[in-house]
């Protein structure tokens, strides 16, 4: 044997015949402690971070394994990460449970109480803990309210969301509750970029994990089931590519469909007469009659009146593109000299309207045809009465040209009537809807239902009626009266979507699909820029989160030590924004938004949108408008949310299409809930789909590739958003089979479900109306706060019916005026 085994044994062999003495021993037990004590405490942290985690669910571990933890930003945000021994007030009730805190995510924690009674003396099973979770930009405002030495309320915070969760956490310990403010503040209001929000972290897990959203919408798949493809170009319509790159228009989709007719270079010209060259092209083609709706922005008429040949050549040949053997009618030719059949023979203007109409559809069909009748020569497009619809109230289009923006010259466009819809911006129904919300506050503290008489002041139904007549007046035009209609607004990407979305659902069986849905939002509000950075306020903002017992100082969101002679304090901040608002009043460039009727947040040029960097040279939002230039939306600036450019214009369309799908419960293959959950992903931000403003900013941002779509989360419980009522066979010859479907203004109703509250308790039993020469109809659509139209006015080159406002004639003094309530349109 090797002498080194030898010793080794010799050496084992003594160490047994040695006894362990006193110091050893104390000193094994020593090191024992200490491991014990390090040991300890590791387990204590990483239960902290990952025991505690899972237990009160699998999903706050994948929360934090790819969060912002690693950027070294999440302790400094979280203040604190868990609180013991928290109360939830909501609806009235409270209970207790524990709070934590994620990079992502606010969890409340509770084990309800488990059921004594149970039989034969067996012990109560174990109840499973019960979650809520809420995502971080969905918090629409945080207050809170510190405890006051002379009340016994504890420190309080309360939250309201804006998928209509409102709750309030109660704390036993202000330090606790002040610090749990912070870290919801710090983690909402401080991302400073979109790429920080959960959707680049978010790591799904079955049933989605295996589908991928991205490719259900596809543009040339989309216009080829239209009947569009670059090789059958028979149907009038092309696809061009002068955007592939986004440098024409860099808030309008790659591929645009325009008419056969028209050349790029045609395009190119008229683009430059469109607000951010969102010039008219194709957004829906009718299968049955080839008739089409278009969009684009508001045309740059000014108070000068200026035109451009090659709009005006480009909406001709959209108009013409059903009937492409008869002869077009020459743009370029003058206003007709004959007598307007409306006008009387001694100039005053006479009405011409029944007086007791049956409903809203007679009257504006009634108005159009009126308007569109002609005694001359018959052609095409004054025998379809083809429509231009602003949506826009008449006084706020007027008000466009004060800045070089404006609405169609009908002089100019003589083969086509334009219809006046008064869809009020995006302030108006922010203010809408946040009156509603003034309804529901107190729905964390007490179980009482809202006030109906407040709702119905709100307007809320007045205005998703007035967006659904407006759509029902556009799928009449084209699936009745076989014409062609071009919608826009302001620039094209608001109250135009919603109108041309609501209208093609209208039209066409294949979008109330689950699928067809999708492609219609990815189509006419992804593609087609809507602004949802902007309209949803992915980033939050500061002026959403305040403390209660501070704004006696001032200032809802600095210390208590805010003096009431602060340049902060509330006197001071009324008289600053009294002199902010004459400046933007009196601007020379006409910049300030406020200074105007109908803003839509759209007037500010996109170098000052909070997409871009502020320290940018900016011009005048007349000059922005004509370029449509912006940002990269890779610009690796800080980034805001600007508090009046958000507005709840998707939300309304969902709220739309549930008024459709409530009345015609056997046409949508979707039910209720798919509708109210995809809201609420508008908000979570867990999902890429409607981050950023537009497709150019994606494609930058290379969504597709660094986030899923919020589609995986449907198609992966495709069976949870199906309709059991849906007939999906379509048949024009059975009544209730029909490929069109109308909404009823008159069945407008509160989507009770969305805002958390039964249905008896929004939408009751209405008063009985009283029945007079006027019908019940009106007054029950009065009980409700609705209009009886949408329609405020008609125009074309002979007449007008309403109150429109003239371009023509009465600029040239200087002075714009209206035209008749009924009769011609002479100066």
């Amino acid at each position: 044997m090797p002498r080194i085994y030898r010793d080794q044994r010799t050496w084992a062999a003594g160490r047994k015949k040695q006894p362990i003495d006193l110091v050893t021993s104390l000193t094994i037990i020593a090191y024992s402690a200490c491991l014990s004590v390090v040991l300890y405490t590791f387990l204590t942290y990483f239960k902290y971070l990952v025991v505690a985690v899972t237990s009160v669910s699998p999903k706050w571990a994948r929360d934090l394994s790819k969060s912002r933890l690693g950027d070294g930003l999440a302790m400094e945000r979280t203040r604190i990460a868990r609180v013991d021994d928290v109360k939830l007030v909501r609806r009235g009730e409270q209970v207790e449970g524990t709070l934590h805190l994620t990079p992502h995510h606010l969890i409340f924690c509770h084990s309800p109480a488990p059921n004594v009674d149970e039989p034969n003396g067996h012990l109560p099973h174990r109840v499973k803990p019960r979650e809520l979770w809420i995502t971080y930009p969905i918090i629409q405002t945080c207050t809170l309210r510190l405890s006051h030495p002379s009340s016994h309320h504890p420190s309080s915070i309360r939250l309201r969301c804006r998928d209509f969760t409102f709750v309030c956490l109660c704390f036993s310990d202000e330090k606790k509750a002040r610090d749990v403010y912070d870290s919801i503040k710090a983690w909402t209001c401080k991302l400073g970029r979109i790429e920080k929000l959960y959707a680049f972290s978010y790591q799904p897990q079955a049933p989605e994990k295996d589908v991928n959203g991205w490719d259900l919408y596809d543009a040339r798949r989309e216009w080829k089931r239209q009947g569009i493809s670059e090789k059958d170009p028979d149907k009038g319509w092309r696809i061009s590519k002068i955007n592939t790159d986004y440098g024409f228009s860099p808030t309008y989709p790659a591929l645009l469909a325009v008419p056969s007719a028209i050349s790029d270079n045609t395009l190119n010209y008229a683009g430059r007469y469109r607000s951010r060259v969102r010039l008219p092209v194709l957004t829906y083609l009718h299968p049955v009659n080839n008739c089409s709706i278009t969009r684009s922005s508001q045309p740059l008429v000014g108070v000068r009146g200026n035109r451009s040949i090659q709009d005006e050549k480009l909406l001709l040949a959209i108009f013409s593109t059903s009937h492409s053997n008869q002869s077009p009618i020459d743009s370029s030719s003058g206003p007709r000299s004959r007598q307007s059949p409306r006008s009387s023979s001694s100039g005053s203007p006479t009405r011409d309207v029944p007086p007791n109409l049956p409903d809203p559809e007679t009257l504006e069909d009634q108005m159009i045809s009126r308007t569109g009748s002609d005694d001359g020569p018959k052609v095409y497009g004054a025998q379809q009465h083809n429509l231009i619809v602003d949506a826009r109230p008449t006084v706020n289009a007027l008000a466009m040209q004060a800045v070089g923006l404006g609405s169609e010259n009908m002089d100019n466009y003589r083969f086509a009537t334009k219809a006046y819809l008064g869809i009020d911006n995006i302030h108006v129904m922010r203010d809408s809807l946040n009156k509603v919300i003034d309804t529901l506050k107190e729905s964390d503290v007490t179980p009482m239902p809202p006030n109906r008489e407040a709702l119905t002041k709100s307007g809320w139904l007045k205005h998703i009626a007035g967006i659904l007549d407006g759509a029902s007046l556009i799928a009449r035009q084209v699936a009745l009266q076989h014409s062609h209609v071009l919608i826009h607004c302001s620039d094209g990407w608001d109250r135009t979507s919603q109108l041309s979305a609501l209208s093609q659902l209208c039209l066409d069986p294949y979008y109330r699909t689950l699928e067809g849905f999708i492609v219609l939002v990815e189509k006419d509000w992804l593609s087609f820029g809507h602004m949802f950075n902007h309209r949803s306020g992915f980033l939050s903002s500061e002026k959403w989160f305040s403390i209660e017992n501070e704004r006696i100082g001032g200032s809802d969101n600095h210390h208590p030590r805010t003096s009431l002679g602060n340049s902060s304090s509330g006197a001071g901040h009324a008289i600053e924004n009294a002199f902010l608002s004459a400046k933007g009043f009196f601007n020379k460039d006409n910049a300030s938004r406020e200074s105007f009727v109908d803003s839509d947040g759209e007037l500010q040029p996109y170098e000052q949108s909070p997409s871009s960097n502020s320290n940018k040279k900016t011009t005048s939002s007349a000059a922005a408008s004509k370029t449509g230039k912006e940002p990269a939306a890779s610009d690796k600036t800080t980034t805001t949310t600007k508090v009046k450019e958000t507005s709840p214009v998707f939300h309304q369309f969902l709220d739309a299409t549930y008024q459709l799908l409530y009345q015609n419960p056997t046409r949508f293959e979707f039910n209720e809930r798919f509708l109210r959950r995809l809201l609420y992903h508008l908000y979570s931000c867990q999902y890429g789909t409607f981050l950023y403003n537009n497709e150019r900013e994606r494609e930058e941002a290379a969504v597709r590739q660094k986030t899923r779509s919020v589609w995986d989360y449907f198609l992966g419980r495709r069976e949870q958003f199906l309709n059991p009522k849906f007939e999906e066979r379509v048949d024009d010859n059975v009544r209730g089979r029909e490929r069109l479907v109308l909404p009823r203004g008159e069945e407008v109703r509160w989507w009770s479900e969305v805002f958390g509250r039964d249905d008896r308790e929004m939408n009751g039993v209405l008063p009985t109306p009283n029945v007079g020469a006027s019908g019940g109809m009106k007054n029950r659509e009065e009980a409700k706060g609705l209009p009886t139209s949408v329609l405020t006015g008609i125009e074309t080159a002979e007449q007008a019916v309403g109150a429109v406002p003239l371009v023509k004639g009465s600029t040239e003094n200087g002075v714009m005026g209206f035209g008749d309530s009924g009769g011609g349109k002479g100066g």
